[in-house]
């Protein structure tokens, strides 16, 4: 049997329930999850759609570090056959085991993370060499699917809650290498504010627990660069 500790409430009142879950081979941790919902709990909440690691929507705590729960297996995690299952940090919590991701998507918006068209639907398309550098670069990027694993891993968003955080800020830095994209110009003025890309301290939890081995650290690496010379061809040209 697992020994599995879940949280249940929400931010504004949260406890812990224990339940005694059957340990089979293979399994993973939201089948334990799914398990306490059908089986022992049905009042639980939490999120989940794939199952198959495409989607992140059932991204939580597991023993403290933020895991895709449907691609994390049992017997990689448990601690002497214990569970310590809750919400993603950094987010408010709606309900037991499910954050509210609003706050991450705001800062998507923040950073100007939105593709802005440089043509109309009408214009010829133009091609884009992949061998192109910034291209290189901004694909590097382009794997992200917004489950927030790298959010609740910085330590800088915990600390600062204006932060724009790692998956807003590698968003930023793909468009700003997209020759598609007009927003340029927007996107530095964006994440070159109070909570841009200048707060990050480089410590690389994005990175160390992206489940699609991403490193968001580069992105904002080279956000750092290009505000930078942003800032100092303003001083020239003022």
């Amino acid at each position: 049997m697992l020994d599995v500790t879940v949280h249940r409430g929400t931010s504004r009142g949260a406890q812990y329930d224990s339940f005694q879950v059957p340990a089979h081979e293979s399994q993973t941790v939201l089948d334990v999850v799914s398990w306490i919902q059908q089986f022992a709990d049905p009042t639980l909440s939490y999120r989940f759609a794939c199952r198959v690691g495409m989607c992140g929507s059932c991204a939580m705590m597991v023993n403290g570090t933020p895991r895709w729960t449907c691609r994390t297996h049992v017997n990689k995690v448990a601690a002497d056959g214990k569970l310590m299952i809750e919400p993603l940090r950094n987010l408010p919590v709606i309900k037991d085991l499910a954050a509210d991701m609003d706050p991450f998507f705001d800062k998507w918006t923040a950073a100007e993370g939105h593709h802005h068209p440089s043509q109309t639907r009408h214009d010829p398309i133009v091609p884009i060499d992949p061998t192109d550098a910034a291209r290189a670069e901004a694909d590097l990027g382009v794997e992200c699917i917004n489950c927030a694993i790298c959010y609740a891993a910085c330590d800088t968003v915990a600390g600062n809650p204006d932060y724009l955080g790692p998956a807003a800020l590698q968003r930023a830095w793909t468009l700003l290498n997209d020759s598609r994209d007009d927003g340029h110009a927007g996107i530095l003025d964006a994440v070159s504010g109070s909570g841009g890309c200048h707060n990050c301290h480089s410590m690389g939890s994005c990175a160390q627990y992206c489940p699609n081995e991403l490193n968001p650290m580069r992105a904002i690496a080279g956000l750092k660069r290009e505000t930078a010379k942003s800032f100092f061809k303003g001083k020239r040209n003022a």
